[in-house]
């Protein structure tokens, strides 16, 4: 028997205008589509690519057992995620194996903080898998927010606010241009990072970049501590002061 393909399908930021000509072709082809979505959810991957999914396709949701109810760095966390992504992987495989290609929606790009990256290593060695990669939500930020990032000699770092606060602080100082994700509930501490380090007055926060929702605005004028799972932080590059300054 011909065994099936495995895909992982980058679909964009949130615009669905943003999935790319080959993800929407893979979609619409898939008899498997995976998703990854929280518990009495859909998924924004799986909502994005909506009208591409046909409606013969076996949907295949993998619900995640825990988000934020445990702390990532705990023991219990780390167990609750490897069994999540071990039967996860085992449906998928099981789905290849009996000839049917699998697409495994991920928002963004599958390779660039995506839950895909899981799936693949645990797959990929047995059957054949094919990335197609996505506008990554770094770049739809940047792009709802009109804010070019690196001008020059910039150095471009990308850094999860999932770190400690020293850790963090450690990578940002002397940073040119920064991307800092994984925002949440630790927007409070990202947020002290940067004013403790003077890059908060060139700093954008946005939220759901690209999507209908989406908003942007200068750090300083963000007033609470509420930041959703679809918001980070940009920080342009130092260098357009210096090309500005020489015209």
């Amino acid at each position: 028997m011909t065994r099936g393909t495995l895909y992982g399908v980058g679909v964009g930021p949130g615009d669905p205008e943003l999935m790319t000509l080959k993800a929407a072709r893979i979609i619409a082809a898939a008899p498997v589509i995976a998703y990854f979505a929280k518990r009495g959810g859909r998924g924004t991957a799986r909502a994005i690519a909506e009208t591409h999914i046909a409606s013969t396709a076996i949907e295949l949701p993998l619900i995640y057992p825990i988000t934020i109810e445990l702390p990532a760095e705990g023991a219990e966390y780390h167990r609750l995620i490897v069994a999540f992504y071990d039967k996860a992987a085992a449906s998928i495989a099981a789905h290849l194996a009996e000839g049917r290609d699998v697409a495994v929606l991920c928002e963004g790009d599958p390779l660039f903080y995506g839950s895909y990256m899981y799936l693949h290593d645990r797959v990929a060695d047995r059957f054949v898998a094919e990335v197609v990669p996505g506008v990554t939500g770094m770049a739809g930020c940047a792009a709802a927010a009109g804010l070019p990032m690196t001008y020059g000699n910039d150095v471009l770092l990308i850094v999860p606010g999932t770190l400690s606060e020293p850790e963090l602080e450690r990578r940002l100082a002397g940073t040119q241009a920064a991307v800092i994700m994984k925002l949440g509930r630790n927007f409070p501490k990202v947020r002290r990072v940067l004013h403790r380090l003077g890059l908060a007055d060139r700093a954008t926060y946005v939220e759901r970049g690209t999507m209908s929702n989406g908003s942007a605005m200068p750090l300083t004028q963000k007033r609470d501590d509420a930041a959703p799972y679809f918001s980070l932080v940009l920080v342009p590059g130092r260098e357009r002061r210096i090309l500005a300054e020489a015209v």
